[in-house]
Order: structure tokens, then C-alpha cells, then sequence
């Protein structure tokens, strides 16, 4: 069941308005190869030929676009390469009498996505959304890491241990950044939190006291 959350805006014109919006709790990313897993059970092709097709794919997109195409792939969407200049070379000015970049300047800074509106007709006849049960989230403006960890802390005060789950729970955070945000503090000396376990089985607990006040004790 995919969950959403209401999210508050950030309050730009400083009216003093509290504006939610709705955002979907990504909780956890696909990858190539469980997508690959999930179209072999409904197809007659392996997991690995599909994951070998998914790559292929990914290198002939990227040599259509390097050739100056858009790729449509029917179902899913359009990809369009966008250009950009080089670090440090600063922009062209219109006046024609000023000095021209040349293509050793010019790259290929990101690729543009449009979404095929049959995907997403597609997604919403199958997505039966329900409210997330934790409260929604603040703007990431009136949460600094300082905050974020001190939530952490008190957290594993009264808690054996936290999983990067529950974290989104209490900041709001995509799974990539609480993943990314734990694993470091869990690195940081003096920050309180330690790892236990691996992989799928990894959660956070409280540091031992000694090591707190030591790091070097942690060997």
C-alpha cells in the first residue's frame, strides 16, 4: 500500500501560513535487478536476460542522444539531452563582437524526461494511496541536522534501536538521504549512534558511553 504524506510548504512570502501539500512516501527504491525479477514472473524471459536488456538499453539511449536524438520509448516516455558549459567557463554574452565558445566548451549537462500520459493514466488506475500514519513533514528549513539528530538521540533513549524506516517516519526524509544522513553520524565521533547488524538487517543504536567520551576505544 503507498502512502503520502502532507508536507508544508515553505513559507517564502512570509505570510505566516501554514500550506500543506501532498508528496508520496518513497520508502524504498527499485532496483534493476528486482525490476527484472518482478517482469520475469510475468513474462518467459529470465531475470537476467531482462536485466541484460534493461542495461543494453541504457547504452543504446545514450548513443542515440550523444547523436543528437530524442529517444520516445512508447509507454514510458521521451529523453532529450540538454546542453551546458564546461565548469568554469562562464556564459556567452549576445554581442557579436565578444569572443564565441567553441564545442570543447559545450557538454551534455543532464537529460530531460517527459513521462508518456498513458504511464500515468497507468498508475492511477493501479495506486490506492492512503495517508501515511505518521505526522507530516516539516519543511526541510525548519529542520536543521543539529535538530535531526538530537531527534535521533532522544529517540534511541527511549527505543533499542532505530531503522533508517522509522527515521523517514520522524523527519519526512527520502530513504536515500536518511540512509546517507545515519551512515554518517554512525562514523562521526562523539555523535552517540552506532551501527549494528548488516545490509537489510541494519539498524542504529545508542553508543556505549565509553565510546562517546573515546573513539579511539572503538576498534
Amino acid at each position: 500500500m503507498p502512502y503520502y504524506i502532507m508536507e508544508e510548504m515553505p513559507d517564502i512570502n512570509k505570510t505566516g501560513k501554514r500550506i500543506l501539500y501532498p508528496r508520496l512516501a518513497m520508502i524504498q527504491q527499485v532496483s534493476t535487478e528486482e525490476l527484472a525479477r518482478q517482469i520475469s514472473h510475468s513474462s518467459s524471459f529470465s531475470p537476467g536476460d531482462i536485466e541484460g536488456i534493461i542495461r543494453q538499453t541504457a547504452v543504446e539511449l545514450a548513443h542515440m542522444m550523444a547523436d543528437g536524438h530524442s529517444v520516445k520509448l512508447e509507454g514510458i516516455g521521451t529523453f532529450t539531452p540538454s546542453l551546458a558549459l564546461r565548469t568554469g567557463k562562464e556564459r556567452e554574452e549576445a554581442d557579436e563582437n565578444k569572443p564565441h565558445h567553441n564545442a570543447q566548451s559545450i557538454v551534455v549537462g543532464n537529460v530531460n524526461f517527459r513521462v508518456d500520459t498513458s504511464l500515468v493514466r497507468h498508475i492511477n488506475r493501479r495506486c490506492h494511496l492512503e495517508r501515511a500514519p505518521w505526522k507530516h513533514a516539516r519543511s526541510p528549513q525548519k529542520n536543521t541536522p543539529q535538530e535531526r539528530l538530537a531527534m535521533v538521540l532522544k529517540y534511541l533513549n527511549e527505543h533499542p534501536f532505530l531503522t533508517v524506516y522509522e527515521y523517514q517516519k520522524l523527519t519526512g526524509m527520502m530513504h536515500t538521504s536518511a540512509a546517507n544522513e545515519l551512515k554518517e553520524w554512525a562514523h562521526t565521533p562523539g555523535s552517540g549512534i552506532d551501527i549494528a547488524g548488516r545490509g537489510v538487517h541494519r539498524v542504529y543504536i545508542r553508543k556505549k558511553e565509553t565510546e562517546e567520551c573515546d573513539p579511539a576505544l572503538k576498534k
